[in-house]
């Protein structure tokens, strides 16, 4: 087979070292989608190396702020250019619709143009009032250097923007690791930015797996911060390895998420409409597969039933198929593993004593919906509890289970009730109940009669083991910073701290 070139270091695209590759596979029907290079160990070390010469020898931390601004600019008109073909990639490489494939790149734009806003929008630094005007004190922003960044599959274009955007306005310099399921939109932005201008070896790409390749990064000694999206497991790995070296880390590991939803929410036809059907879109779209997923419903015992009778029977008609179809509204999971953890928390929470109202199984195969595709239909699973496995692990699936409760505080108990904390969400048409349920929840973003919604300029991270560090806003650019006090003593004089 010929060479494949996915690995981008120093500006040139080249094959693993090894030679190996790996196969692509389009989760709608598990064919090949793409062949991509396998990296190793020898393919980082010679990324870090490409961007440590770039930070400690290229001009790129040097370049005036507006420049650098200028350039995230230029890759956000570059997205919008390609947009129709990067949503295709994004949907055929992740199993997510067209349409949200586009929504991906619009969102990817738009953190792009934020980050560029943000930064040539700021001073040259925060004057510090030393008490004599014998001293000028400034406090300064510097880039922290190599940027080490490994990206989730579920995400990939997204979540590679929200670091690479703030990374390279603050003068940093880059090796990224997509994941290995879905590299294929990764690979394109990196050409892009190539395209935009950006000089060579200061972003840098290495397909491969997380073992070695992530490993690698995350203890490399010549990386000074990584930046990881995935599991609770890969990211205690990351932390681990990469403390001996005392490397800035940055982790987002996911979240169990509640959807509170009160009886007074559903007081009136809209409002019950509107509660459902958010609650359908909290816990479905692209398949549950979303760290934010709203895949616990907490509903007020008094409308339980009703509303859990009209969710299953709407959960029932999501159109399931190819992604790029047109009229689908939900896609395959990403690939037989995760299809085969998705089918092992149904069983198990079956035999704990969940109510399957709907779904619970594959669908049958149809010319939308290969045999082989990784289809997999809505379920909802009534009479859970705190207990069982499918409500405290983050499932990354088309499940949402449903627990009830009859008080205020009892609804603020069980949403907060897990080890993680990224999101969650309170369903009120009394607002002061609202605000006052959403102050008292312990998550990174509480939504008030709504879900999903984010802003690039709002930080987005968790509680608890959802992670530490924060993306997006100002935190999300500070993350790539390191921050300097300089202190200049405009009339310097002899101390006689010492009497010789």
């Amino acid at each position: 087979m010929a060479a494949v070139e996915t690995i981008h270091v120093d500006g040139v695209w080249q094959a693993a070292v090894s030679g190996a590759q790996r196969e692509v596979l389009d989760p709608a029907d598990a064919k090949t989608l793409a062949v991509v290079a396998e990296g190793g160990v020898e393919d980082t070390d010679a990324a870090v190396a490409a961007a440590r010469r770039a930070f400690d020898q290229g001009p790129w931390p040097g370049t005036p702020v507006a420049e650098r601004a200028a350039l995230l600019r230029r890759v956000a008109e570059l997205l919008q250019r390609d947009r129709e073909t990067v949503a295709l990639i994004e949907s055929r490489d992740t199993g997510k619709t067209l349409e949200e494939g586009r929504v991906d790149v619009d969102d990817v734009t738009n953190a792009f143009r934020y980050f560029a806003d943000l930064a040539a929008g700021e001073s040259a630094g925060r004057v510090i009032d030393a008490g004599t005007p014998d001293v000028h004190s400034v406090v300064v922003h510097e880039p922290v250097g190599v940027c080490a960044m490994i990206t989730p599959w579920n995400y990939p274009l997204l979540q590679a923007s929200w670091k690479i955007a703030p990374a390279l306005v603050a003068g940093n310099t880059f090796v990224i690791k997509p994941s290995e399921v879905t590299p294929l939109s990764t690979v394109h932005l990196v050409r892009l930015l190539a395209e935009a201008g950006l000089p060579a070896g200061v972003a840098n790409l290495v397909t491969g797996t997380g073992d070695p390749v992530g490993a690698r990064l995350s203890e490399h000694p010549d990386v000074d911060l990584i930046s990881f999206t995935g599991g609770l497991i890969s990211g205690t790995k990351v932390a681990q390895a990469a403390a001996p070296t005392v490397k800035k880390v940055a982790l987002e590991l996911g979240g169990k998420n509640p959807n509170v939803v009160f009886a007074d929410a559903c007081a009136t036809a809209e409002g019950f409409d509107t509660a459902v059907d958010q609650a359908l879109n909290a816990a479905f779209i692209h398949s549950g597969q979303v760290c934010s997923a709203g895949a616990r419903l907490i509903i007020e015992e008094s409308v339980r039933e009703r509303f859990v009778a009209e969710l299953a029977r709407r959960a029932e008609k999501i159109k399931l198929g190819r992604g790029t179809e047109g009229g689908v509204e939900c896609g395959p999971l990403v690939s037989a593993q995760q299809l085969d953890k998705t089918e092992a928390y149904v069983a198990s929470a079956l035999a704990e004593g969940a109510l399957l109202r709907c779904g619970g199984k594959q669908p049958e195969p149809n010319e939308a919906r290969p045999a082989t595709g990784y289809f997999y239909l809505p379920t909802v699973l009534d009479q859970c509890h705190r207990e069982m496995r499918v409500v405290r692990e983050e499932t990354f699936g088309p499940i949402l289970t449903v627990e009830s409760f009859q008080t205020e505080d009892e609804a603020v108990t069980l949403a907060n009730d897990t080890e993680y904390g990224l999101a969650g969400a309170v369903w009120s048409a009394d607002t002061a109940r609202a605000r006052r349920v959403a102050a008292r929840l312990r998550h990174g973003t509480v939504w008030i009669n709504d879900y999903h919604p984010y802003l690039p300029q709002a930080e987005w991270g968790g509680f608890g083991k959802s992670g530490v560090g924060r993306e997006l806003g100002p935190a999300g650019l500070d993350e790539y910073r390191e921050t300097k006090h300089v202190y200049e003593n405009l009339r310097p004089s002899p101390v006689r701290w010492f009497a010789g």
